[in-house]
C-alpha cells in the first residue's frame, strides 16, 4: 500500500529523516513513536505531500505522491488543530467535506450518527465556530473529519492528545471498527505507547529520523520492548 524508499528530509544542516526503505501492508494498522524530534511528524507530512523530500520517493498504491494527486481519493489524515477552517462551525466543515468527497447530505448525517458516543453532545448543534471550541473538541472534529470519508488510508499524527479516557476508549473502537469495515491502513503517530500498542499490529519507533525499531508483537509484548527501550520503569 505505502512504500519508502531512500527517503530523506533536511531542514537546514538537520536531517530530521532517512528512512531507506520502508513498505506498509495494505489494511495493516502501523503504530509510530519515538521522542520529539524523532522525525514522526515529518514522515506523515512526506507522506501527505505537505514537504518535499530531499531525496528518495513516497508510493501510495504503487504512484509517487508528488507526482500525482490520485492517492488524495482515499487518504484522510489529521495532523492537527492548524490543518481545521476554524472560521466555519463544525456542521459546516463536515458539509464541506461531503460536498468535496460527493457524500449525499442523507449519507452523510448516517456516518456522523457513528460518532455520536465520541462526539458526546459536545459539538454538534452548538452554533459556535470551531476557533472556538476546546483543544480536545478540535481535536474530535479533525479526526471525525479523517473518518469519515472511509478512506483506505489514514493518517494521524498524535490522536490521543487532549482527550480524556472515554474519549480515547471510543476512538480506539471507532478506528478498530473502520480498521475492520473497510480494510483501511493506518499510521498512528503516538508518544502514548500503551493506547497504540493496542491496537497497532506493527510498531515502528524512529529516534533522530532513522528506523531503530520494526516490532511486530502482541500489545504486551511490544509495550515491554518498548518500555526497555525508553527505560520507563
Amino acid at each position: 500500500m505505502i512504500k519508502i524508499d531512500n527517503l530523506t528530509k533536511y531542514f537546514g544542516e538537520n536531517k530530521a529523516l532517512d528512512i531507506k526503505q520502508l513498505q506498509i501492508a495494505e489494511g495493516s494498522i502501523v503504530g509510530l513513536v519515538g521522542n520529539n524530534g524523532a522525525g514522526k511528524t515529518t514522515m506523515l507530512r512526506l507522506i501527505l505531500d505537505l514537504c518535499k523530500a530531499n531525496n528518495g520517493t513516497v508510493l501510495s498504491k504503487g504512484k509517487d505522491v508528488s507526482k500525482t494527486e490520485d492517492w488524495k481519493e482515499y487518504t484522510g489524515s489529521f495532523l492537527d488543530s492548524g490543518y481545521l477552517i476554524d472560521f466555519l462551525t463544525a456542521e459546516e466543515y463536515f458539509k464541506l467535506i461531503a460536498e468535496l468527497n460527493h457524500i449525499t447530505k442523507e449519507d452523510m448525517q448516517l456516518r456522523l450518527s457513528r460518532f455520536d458516543a465520541f462526539m458526546n453532545g459536545e459539538i454538534l448543534g452548538k452554533k459556535k465556530l470551531i476557533k472556538n471550541y476546546s483543544a480536545g473538541n478540535k481535536q474530535k472534529i479533525g479526526i471525525v473529519a479523517a473518518m469519515i470519508t472511509n478512506p483506505k488510508v489514514l493518517l494521524l499524527d498524535e490522536p490521543f492528545n487532549f482527550l480524556d479516557p472515554s474519549s480515547q476508549m471510543e476512538m480506539l473502537r471507532l478506528l478498530r471498527d473502520l480498521n475492520k469495515e473497510f480494510g483501511t491502513t493506518m499510521i498512528l503517530s503516538s508518544h502514548n505507547i500503551e493506547l497504540v500498542s493496542e491496537i497497532s499490529s506493527r510498531i515502528i519507533l524512529l529516534e533522530k529520523g532513522l528506523v531503530k525499531k520494526d516490532i511486530s508483537a502482541s500489545a504486551d509484548e511490544a509495550i515491554e520492548e518498548l518500555r526497555t527501550y525508553f527505560s520507563i520503569k
